[in-house]
């Protein structure tokens, strides 16, 4: 019998043939190649880890407390963002109550207390998918103490190593304690005993109630956007509907306990606004913030960086917006709220914004009924269809469109065109456009100037189930915002060229270096031919001069079904800058102005209209409006 060994030896003495060659170098080759994909990263891993560091949450707070400059766009400074007395009170993990810690882990990081400081399932659906961050509480917190958040493999790997190591080095009471105290709940707060100050004005213990807590943990995600101050209940309260499932789903609250989104019980942020600002002031801070945040700019990344935001604000028609807004108010009813937003049309930049001094609410950036002001997008739809400006529309008295009866008196005629329809106020030619086009036209249209298809989520000039679009789009029953239909009137000055209403021009370090700047190709709207789209908004705008060197359209908002107006627009521009101003009140009322006559575009908006107007051209010629009805 031959032995194991003898059989060895007598392979070793066969030939090496240049098969046997290729299959020894192929074994090489592989041993190499599993050697290198697993020992490679194993030793980067390693020396990582050795290597990186976590700051302490004591050291993170330091650097965050540095003040955010928001300049206007000349570089003189508009206003301070600084974190207020009593910000960043440093809470212990005992003192942190358990429905905010249980509402915070339900949100953020479900899987907290029992992963290696990430959760791989996370990460890999962020991977496929694109969305839902893949970040947990652990990742959360590297990634507020290093102030690293870019999204590169250099920076989400060292992000890994950093969460396996401080979860191997501490207690995970103790990363949340970290965690729970850098992070920012908005209104200029760090950690949940000023954030609860801040929005509830009680300090922080176990008496908070699970929809409070639920309350506070719904802001950790976007602060500047979630905050009710800023986007309104609506918006808050679909937030915290969101965390108020995540507790039921991973049984923290039983399904029929009774939660409710505390609204009522929110305070007004003007003791926690940063730099004690005005509310007009505290507006544009508002604003600036979230589109930042947008921007992969949230207010712990430009604290960390000591940054410098520099807007698209000019300092003069800013003052002028504010001015001639609280001059034509004072004598007016107290209920009368007003916004003027005022844009670019070639850039898109935001030249003046006000939202108003008379509370937290901004309504420069808060839906109104557009009334007969969203005319000029029903005319440039006809347009689009091939109807001209003065081809006669039949309007009779009475008209049906979509089961809905419109009843609206012959002003000009029988026969009226829509550009003396446009002039003449008159509201029954465009009925009759909007039933001959149909409602999908009259959307289109508004959506390719510049109106957005969302805000905050709920789709805009629709009704209440998101998809239909009924007949009250004739005559602008649909809420829009002002920030929103003066960008879409800009795309009328601009000549059929559309840009992007914005707020900021650039980001810049502490070095004075840009990090970010705000990039916009104006575009075609209204068609792929931009000599077509010149021809509407020319059209359009023909009817809106009336002979004057500006255009400019004033409307109003019906009330109900009644003859009287809850909103009123005046709504122009000039090639150089288009803006909107609105008034109403707080809530759907019907309005009369100082005199006892009903709120019409012609009179209050109009003033004001033209006072910023003549001081933005500095005395250069401004449409005349007509007389009020």
């Amino acid at each position: 019998m031959t032995s194991a060994t003898e059989e060895h030896a007598e392979e070793d003495e066969k030939p090496d043939t240049p098969r046997r060659r290729r299959w020894r170098r192929i074994r090489r080759i592989g041993y190499w190649t599993v050697g290198t994909l697993v020992g490679v990263p194993l030793i980067a891993f390693w020396v990582a880890y050795l290597v990186l560091d976590v700051r302490s949450p004591q050291e993170v707070l330091a650097g965050l407390d540095k003040t955010v400059v928001l300049d206007y766009a000349d570089g003189s400074e508009l206003l301070k963002v600084v974190p207020a007395d009593g910000d960043r009170t440093f809470v212990p993990y005992t003192q942190v109550p358990a429905k905010l810690r249980d509402a915070i882990i339900a949100t953020e990081d479900p899987t907290f207390w029992d992963n290696e400081g990430f959760d791989p399932t996370g990460i890999g659906r962020a991977f496929l998918t694109g969305v839902g961050g893949g970040s947990g509480i652990t990742q959360q917190y590297i990634k507020k103490s290093t102030g690293d958040d870019d999204a590169t493999i250099g920076r989400k790997f060292a992000e890994l190593v950093l969460a396996t190591k401080i979860t191997q080095e501490q207690s995970k009471e103790q990363i949340f304690e970290s965690y729970v105290n850098i992070i920012s709940f908005g209104r200029g707060t760090f950690g949940p005993a000023a954030a609860m100050n801040a929005y509830f004005g009680k300090k922080l213990d176990d008496s908070i109630t699970w929809s409070e807590a639920a309350f506070l943990a719904g802001m950790i995600q976007s602060p500047s956007v979630h905050d009710p101050a800023a986007s309104g209940d609506a918006h808050a309260a679909r937030r915290w509907q969101y965390v108020h499932d995540k507790l039921v789903t991973r049984g923290y609250v039983r399904s029929g306990e009774p939660m409710a989104y505390p609204g009522a019980e929110v305070q007004s942020p003007s003791d926690t606004r940063a730099g004690r600002l005005s509310y007009d002031e505290f507006h544009v801070k508002q604003q600036v913030l979230a589109e930042l945040e947008r921007d992969g700019f949230p207010l712990g990344r430009l604290q960390q960086g000591n940054m410098t935001v520099e807007t698209t604000l000019d300092r003069g028609l800013q003052d002028a917006a504010r001015k001639t807004l609280q001059d034509r108010l004072k004598g007016e009813p107290k209920e009368f709220r007003g916004a003027v937003v005022a844009v670019d049309p070639r850039t898109g930049a935001v030249r003046a914004y006000q939202g108003g001094d008379q509370g937290v609410r901004d309504y420069a950036s808060t839906a109104h009924a557009a009334g007969s002001a969203f005319y000029p997008f029903t005319l440039a739809a006809a347009l689009r269809r091939g109807y001209g400006p003065d081809v006669p529309v039949p309007a009779p008295e009475e008209q049906e469109f979509l089961g809905e009866k419109f009843k609206y008196p012959a002003v000009c005629g029988p026969k009226c065109t829509p550009r003396v329809a446009m002039q003449a106020h008159a509201d029954g030619p465009f009925v009759a456009l909007a039933k001959k086009l149909g409602p999908d036209a009259l959307s289109d249209a508004a959506r390719q100037a510049g109106i957005p298809e969302t805000v905050d989520g709920t789709p805009t000039m629709r009704e209440r189930d998101g998809y239909l679009i009924g007949a009250g789009i004739a005559i602008g029953r649909y809420p829009l915002r002002p920030l929103d239909m003066v960008g879409a009137y800009a795309t009328f000055a601009a000549d059929g060229q559309r840009t992007t209403p914005h707020l900021v021009a650039r980001v810049r370090d502490e070095s004075g270096a840009v990090v970010w700047e705000h990039t916009d190709t104006p575009r075609p709207a209204f068609d792929e031919n931009g000599d077509e789209s010149r021809r509407i908004a020319q059209e359009v705008t023909g009817t809106l001069t009336a002979g004057g060197s500006a255009a400019l359209r004033t409307g109003e908002a019906e009330h109900g079904n009644s003859p009287d107006f809850q909103d009123a627009w005046a709504v122009g521009y000039t090639p150089q800058l288009a803006a909107a101003v609105w008034i109403g009140s707080d809530d759907d009322r019907r309005l009369v102005d100082t005199s006892g006559a009903k709120l019409t575009g012609d009179v209050v908006p109009a003033d004001v209209w033209r006072g910023f107007m003549a001081a933005a051209h500095q005395g250069q010629p401004v449409p005349v409006v007509r007389p009020p009805r």
